[in-house]
């Protein structure tokens, strides 16, 4: 069985990922792991915008994989790791396995581990009741060593690798004259110690003769069989148990369902398996890894010891700001800066919620708290998240908490805070070979207020000339964004760290009034341009929510 006593955390930032919100994530996840031991892993949900690139490049720190859906998945129940079997082992062989691990289903792999077919306990009941057909262990191309494993027998004479491949099997009850009307060649014979029954079967050109009841076989027998190419069986069972035993010996590939199996790969959202599982009548479906292989087995009823996925949320706490499915998952904690917004919980859960300028902040203070040394890779990050998210201190979020922080992790990182932040922003804000969906997914977030719901784009330059050219490119694409999430509205801030201002574009009916109300502008202004304008969080959603709830 799968084992989930160190089940995996995923530490996630928003959707769109700034670089708060990545490097918050990876130091919290790391912050986990000292404190716990447990395994925290840092996820981002989202392709990380050039500024956070710069920044992890710069600490030589991985990126965080991606995950766009926290829902159930197939891993996150208990998978039967049945073994599978070869294609060549008995049906016998098959019972015994099944009986013995209480299975219902039998799943048949290759040698490369590929799934070849399944065989259920129903099959192997038909194969018993409803085969009258004398050659199926030749159809079947049965291997002697089935033979001679499911009737416990001994080979005398023969190759136990070789296959059956023609005639018939039969029982020699009648006398000598009458078995050479209805013996062929390559007959499988089932016989006891009559030496002329032996012989004659010999001489009538069969393939294998089965001696019951463990008796002795002649020297000259044996002698003759060898000559003729005729393989020797002795079984302990009597001529009626082993005739009933003999098609037992038969290869499970011949009984096998092996088209249009319905199957599942471990990363397959439990939701989209269940209508399926319904409407097949199978007991049970086989599982597939991520290389296609075979892995395990699970039922309907597996579906009911499924476990929600366990995250931590950081620099949110909205679910139209989270990664797909966080209404399934269990949120074991939330640690962000901005306003509370509607994400509902099943259980009680850690919410540190302070009026920051940035969420790294936070973790700096919870690596102090706990006092666990910040290592130089994660100082470094923090930092880069606080300049980052407060505009090298310009924006009205950032606090003397924040600065103190940044201060501190600059020095343990080894950086100047403002010659760093300058190459930073350099970097980030280079969007000339970008496309206009980069460039509006680089840092856009949603907001709920009652039935309405808009979304918030942001791009901060140092050069004027560069948000010029991004206007140019992002005012028709605003058009199409807007229609893509079928939201009421889309404002997108074009911000000017180096004087402090942003222009505003907007889509959506109703926006440019809103915008108009919220800040006070001229009716008849072409342009929207806030001056001592830098934050969304603090200055333009608080007054765009404002203005939606009067």
């Amino acid at each position: 069985m799968k084992n989930h006593s160190n089940a995996v955390v995923n530490v996630i930032g928003h959707i769109n990922p700034d670089t708060d919100s990545l490097c918050s994530a990876i130091a919290y996840a790391h912050l986990k792991r000292e404190i716990t031991g447990g395994e925290y892993v840092a996820r981002r949900a989202g392709q990380i915008n050039a500024e956070s690139k710069f920044v992890l490049d710069y600490f030589q720190v991985d990126v965080p994989d991606y995950i766009s859906d926290v829902r159930m998945q197939v891993m996150d129940i208990d998978v039967n790791r049945v073994i599978g079997v070869d294609a060549e082992i008995s049906l016998k062989k098959a019972w015994a396995i099944m009986k013995e691990g209480m299975l219902q289903t039998l799943p048949i792999i290759d040698k490369e581990g590929k799934l070849q077919g399944l065989i259920t306990i129903e099959d192997i009941a038909k194969s018993y009741m409803d085969v009258y057909d004398s050659r199926v262990i030749a159809t079947s191309h049965t291997p002697f060593e089935n033979i001679i494993e499911t009737l416990d027998g001994e080979l005398l004479h023969g190759d136990k690798k070789e296959k059956v491949k023609s005639g018939k099997c039969l029982i020699a009850a009648a006398n000598p004259d009458l078995m050479e009307s209805y013996i062929e060649k390559d007959d499988i014979v089932i016989l006891g110690n009559r030496y002329e029954s032996q012989l004659c079967a010999i001489e009538m050109g069969a393939k294998c003769i089965v001696v019951c009841d463990g008796a002795l076989v002649s020297y000259t027998i044996s002698r003759l069989a060898e000559s003729h190419g005729c393989f020797i069986i002795k079984t302990p069972y009597d001529t009626f148990t082993a005739s009933r035993l003999i098609n037992q010996s038969i290869p499970i590939g011949f009984f096998m369902k092996q088209k249009s199996l319905v199957t599942f790969g471990l990363g397959e959202f439990l939701d989209d398996i269940r209508e399926t599982m319904t409407k097949k009548r199978y007991r049970d479906f086989p599982i597939l890894d991520w290389n296609g292989n075979y892995f395990g087995m699970i039922s309907r009823r597996s579906l009911l010891g499924a476990r929600k996925k366990q995250v931590i949320l950081v620099d949110h706490n909205e679910p139209s700001q989270s990664v797909d499915g966080i209404e399934e998952a269990q949120i074991l904690e939330i640690i962000d800066h901005h306003r509370i917004g509607s994400i509902e919980t099943m259980q009680p859960v850690y919410f540190r919620n302070q009026p920051l300028g940035c969420t790294a902040t936070i973790i700096c203070q919870m690596y102090e708290e706990v006092g666990i040394e910040i290592p130089k890779k994660i100082a470094g990050l923090l930092c880069s998240a606080i300049l980052s998210d407060t505009l090298i201190f310009r924006s009205p979020t950032c606090t003397e908490d924040d600065k103190k922080a940044a201060e501190k992790l600059a020095q343990i990182a080894g950086i100047h805070p403002e010659e760093y932040a300058e190459k930073m922003f350099e970097v980030g804000s280079d969007l000339s070979a970008k496309s206009e969906e980069e460039i509006f997914y680089q840092d856009f977030k949603k907001f709920v207020v009652g039935d309405i719901t808009f979304g918030v784009g942001q791009i901060n330059s140092m050069s004027a000339e560069e948000l010029k050219a991004i206007q140019e490119k992002m005012t028709p694409y605003l058009q199409k964004a807007l229609a893509d999430h079928g939201i009421e509205m889309i404002f997108f801030m074009l911000t000017n760290i180096r004087d402090e201002s942003t222009q505003m574009l907007w889509e959506g009916e109703g926006a440019k009034e809103l915008l108009i109300n919220a800040f006070s502008i001229p009716k008849d202004a072409e342009k929207i341009i806030l001056r001592k304008t830098v934050s969304r969080k603090k200055q333009v959603v608080p007054a765009i929510i404002n203005t939606l709830q009067e």
